[in-house]
């Protein structure tokens, strides 16, 4: 096993680490790979390089390993990156390429598509973060990238974010048990309500509060909105990324202006990326 490496994020990986070493394959249906990528097709992605900064327990890799990329490559902190091999068997071993390391100061190359779902916003600076992200962009290649949105979230912000910030100084089995359930019954008890509106109106469906967000996740198991109560609380630092600061990312030198997408997805996240202008170009803070 790899010792740990030193880190200002390695506290908020172990803590993820704790739950991601219960998960076997892929906690994402195909559809909600396929989404949380949008616009991104990974069928063109077929036969070239693909890399996940912050691949935890290897959920996305595990999708993009099925896909047939010539080289798969992921970099996360925490130790359960040391169980992704044995979960990719659609990929030939010499092919995939994993780091354990600070995915901001990481250096795997560059790639045809470099991605990071979901880390971002518990980074202690994002914005190296994002850096990184460009960084393992080749010139011309694609970035991609989803994270929470201040914009939409103010009920998490104001009763769900508290319960994190206590759970972080509790053992891991109170919010295993105890927090999470707090949250993923009601919720999914709720995503069935709206779903049972969605039937006689979809556009009333997603005008209630969180609307968007349940229904993407509606026909999942109450164990799949446990594990996504779980992700949430179990980080020991979170920020909420409102446009201004990603459209500010984005105006960055190194990415192409025309190629620029920012979405509000689900209406709590945003979802964002572009291309890395072909001549390369300054992506170091």
């Amino acid at each position: 096993m790899q010792p740990a490496p030193r880190s200002d994020d390695l506290e908020t990986a172990e803590g993820f680490a704790a739950y991601h070493k219960t998960i076997a394959g892929s906690r994402y249906s195909d559809e909600q790979f396929r989404d949380y990528f949008h616009p991104i097709d990974p069928e063109e992605f077929r036969g070239r390089s693909v890399a996940e900064l912050g691949c935890g327990h290897g959920s996305w890799l595990w999708h993009w390993a099925n896909v047939g990329p010539s080289r798969l490559s992921g970099c996360d902190l925490a130790e359960t990156i040391e169980t992704i091999p044995g979960k990719l068997t659609a990929l030939p071993p010499e092919r995939l390429h994993l780091e354990r390391g600070d995915l901001t100061s990481a250096d795997m190359g560059p790639h045809d598509l470099a991605y990071c779902i979901g880390v971002l916003h518990h980074l202690q600076d994002p914005e190296k973060g994002f850096a990184a992200l460009l960084r393992h962009t080749k010139p011309g290649g694609r970035f991609h990238a989803w994270v929470y949105a201040w914009e939409g979230n103010g009920f998490v912000r104001a009763v769900v974010e508290p319960m994190r910030r206590l759970g972080a100084l509790l053992p891991f089995w109170v919010t295993q048990w105890v927090f999470a359930a707090l949250i993923a019954l009601p919720l999914f008890v709720y995503s069935r309500l709206v779903r049972a509106v969605e039937g006689a109106s979809p556009s009333a469906a997603r005008a209630l509060p969180a609307g968007e967000y349940v229904l993407s996740h509606a026909r999942r198991d109450l164990g799949f909105f446990r594990f996504l109560a779980i992700d949430f609380l179990v980080a020991r630092h979170t920020v909420f990324l409102d446009r201004p600061t990603l459209e500010r990312w984005l105006r960055d030198p190194a990415v192409a202006p025309d190629s620029v997408y920012l979405q509000h997805h689900r209406g709590n996240a945003w979802r964002f990326g572009g291309r890395r202008v072909a001549g390369g170009g300054p992506a170091e803070r």
